[in-house]
């Protein structure tokens, strides 16, 4: 479903440097693996890449059978809409409206019908345990609160590939526990791959395959 060959992507500034060199990735339909690495050491510049938000200098990047070099800015913003989802470290929920209505928000940018977005977001509401914290506004939750919304929201719109950028960064070991649990039970139950970007052990033992990048490398790790 996710194919990365010989991905290269380097940045100029006062020293030019090679951020990511030659990296090569297969991911399969309902795999969830863990990137590993340092601060600095490209994870977020590899996402950007496969969300298709940047370009490699050189490599071919291919989601579902579509090579994301080929597609304009327009329709890469559009397969991000309706193929893929995201969690991040710091929540990025939108304050003024309620937990339901961030929840349901992809469905509706994605023109879904109101009937079927309710029966949705009434799903996931369970699923992440906050069916009666539906009217609440993101200021009024705790932070593994907001994560869960977080998490419920990048899989409204049952998306193909589900991107987390240090998902539980922000929270105490307990609630960040809970929070892997969920975000693996979820994309497993919806048949969803996914990646985990992280520095945590921990985190990365909840995924199914552990990469390690450093030095701009990117090696499986056992």
């Amino acid at each position: 479903m996710l194919i990365l060959d010989g991905v290269r992507k380097g940045f100029t500034n006062a020293a030019e440097r090679r951020v990511l060199d030659d990296v090569s990735l297969t991911l399969e339909r309902g795999e969830y693996v863990a990137i590993m690495g340092e601060s600095g050491s490209g994870k977020s510049t590899l996402l950007n890449l496969i969300a298709g938000l940047d370009t490699p200098d050189c490599g071919r990047i291919e989601f579902d059978r579509v090579d994301l070099g080929s597609l304009s800015d327009d329709r890469r913003t559009l397969l991000r809409r309706t193929q893929m989802g995201f969690v991040f470290q710091a929540f990025h929920l939108l304050p003024h409206l309620t937990v339901a209505r961030n929840i349901g928000l992809p469905l509706a940018l994605n023109g879904t019908d109101r009937a079927l977005i309710h029966s949705r977001v009434a799903e996931l509401l369970e699923a992440v345990g906050l069916a009666s914290r539906a009217g609440s506004l993101p200021s009024q939750l705790s932070g593994g609160e907001m994560q869960r919304v977080a998490v419920a929201r990048a899989l409204a719109h049952r998306p193909k590939l589900v991107l987390a950028d240090e998902p539980t960064g922000n929270l105490d070991a307990d609630t960040a526990q809970e929070i892997l649990e969920l975000l693996r039970s979820q994309l497993k139950r919806d048949g969803a791959a996914g990646i985990l970007v992280t520095h945590s052990a921990i985190a990365a033992a909840t995924t199914d395959r552990l990469y390690r990048l450093q030095r701009g490398k990117l090696a499986a790790f056992s």
